[in-house]
């Protein structure tokens, strides 16, 4: 794909590969909409890279609706939308597993990516083009050892992604799931 001027959305997008994403496209011409929920950082790379920001958490519908919108707003069209947004958790028994903290996972992991994709569908489906990137994990694919809730919420993106996929065939729309392994990232630091 062309990305000179392409129009691009990234969450997660104040760190780590979020981060590293953006900088890429914007190196390679594009115009990216830059999204997160660490302000502070999301500004100064937005300011690094001359591109638009926007806070957003994913787990809120509304805001990504309006995260859309935005896109829409500055640049006319959505070519690109890169659901990169998550979160994890630490390694444990899965009896010490904190249910809490296991909601959250399905609302950023799953839901953030189920609405980020139907939102930028939305804005895809009347031009017949776009791609939809949903960065999983190498866990969407193989489930892991005391990592039960995390993979659990990396499983559901996965079959989402297969069944949209699926659904876009012959519509001009891609639907990609990306399932990275072992990465250096703030993501892990706990």
């Amino acid at each position: 794909m062309e990305l000179t001027n392409a129009a691009c959305v990234v969450t997660g997008a104040a760190r780590g590969l979020g981060a590293a994403l953006a900088r890429t496209l914007a190196a390679r011409g594009a115009r990216v909409l830059l999204s997160g929920i660490d302000d502070g950082d999301l500004r100064n790379l937005g300011a690094a890279l001359k591109q638009p920001t926007m806070h957003c958490n994913v787990a809120k519908r509304e805001e990504v609706i309006a995260l859309a919108r935005r896109a829409i707003e500055e640049f006319g069209r959505i070519d690109l939308w890169f659901n990169n947004a998550g979160v994890w958790l630490p390694y444990v028994p899965v009896e010490e597993l904190d249910f809490n903290r296991a909601h959250d996972l399905i609302e950023i992991n799953y839901f953030g990516t189920a609405y980020g994709t139907v939102e930028a569908l939305r804005h895809m489906r009347p031009h017949r083009s776009g791609c939809i990137v949903n960065v999983l994990s190498i866990r969407a694919l193989k489930g892991k050892e005391l990592a039960a809730a995390y993979c659990a919420s990396k499983f559901a993106a996965e079959g989402f992604t297969q069944a949209v996929r699926d659904e876009l065939k012959g519509t001009g729309i891609r639907v990609v799931g990306v399932y990275p392994y072992r990465m250096k990232t703030s993501l892990f630091d706990e």
